[in-house]
């Protein structure tokens, strides 16, 4: 959910597997909103459209774990990110001062980020443990209510918090450390999985129709398509409702 750029030198394969997060993603905000605003009979607390939301989080966390262990810029991506989630914040408390996103998942991307330059030097069974202890930690705390309102970063809410996007650190860092190892291990000797010697144009070798390469698109504009979608989703859902 970090990069707009096209060029013949990217990894594809991330861009890929990010773009069918990106599909993921849209897909559940849709059911959101149908349920939400024009109240069908959807179920998204729980069951499938609940598992394919979260699997659609996991996928971004976890490439955007592996694309830091590829670059010098997390630093950068990481403050843009967390200023982007910080104007969702604003955005959405002016729209609903009752329900809007107080640490959503760009607030949980772009801290985890600043932490990525430090956090990849590190041993890789040092990282496997810190992301099995978050998790495990995680998962503790969304057990019990505490009284102080300050710790929901964490992962340690009030009985009364509530938030319009929420993605803690425990314990989610945990998958971003995963995501860490599993592109330490991958990426070991910079080719990866040698999808990304394939230049981007021509890819419609692979996808006659250009399925393949729409995917990869929409995975290289993640995170333009993350701040837009859900105005065009609501535009488009008020014009059909509207005839």
């Amino acid at each position: 959910m970090l990069s707009n750029t096209i060029n013949s030198t990217r990894r594809v394969e991330i861009d890929f597997v990010r773009g069918i997060a990106i599909i993921l993603m849209v897909l559940f905000h849709l059911i959101v909103d149908l349920k939400d605003i024009y109240a069908y009979n959807l179920e998204y607390l729980q069951g499938f459209w609940y598992l394919e939301g979260k699997l659609s989080a996991i996928l971004f966390i976890i490439i955007c774990g592996v694309s830091s262990t590829l670059g010098r810029s997390s630093t950068y991506h990481g403050i843009k990110v967390l200023l982007w989630g910080m104007l969702l914040t604003a955005v959405t408390y002016f729209y609903n001062g009752s329900y809007y996103i107080l640490f959503g998942i760009l607030h949980f991307l772009g801290i985890s980020l600043l932490s990525a330059s430090f956090m990849g030097k590190r041993p890789l069974l040092w990282l496997f443990i810190t992301s099995l202890g978050t998790m495990i930690i995680g998962m503790l705390f969304s057990e019990r209510f505490v009284t102080n309102p300050y710790l929901f970063p964490v992962g340690l809410i009030t009985s009364t918090f509530s938030s319009l996007d929420y993605y803690p650190l425990f314990p989610w860092y945990g998958v971003f450390l995963f995501g860490i190892i599993l592109g330490r291990m991958i990426y070991t000797d910079k080719k990866g999985l040698g999808f990304s010697q394939v230049p981007y144009m021509q890819l419609d070798i692979l996808a006659p129709v250009g399925a393949l390469k729409m995917i990869i698109w929409l995975g290289q504009h993640s995170l333009g398509i993350y701040l837009v979608h859900q105005p065009i989703l609501l535009t488009a859902l008020y014009i059909f409702h509207s005839f």
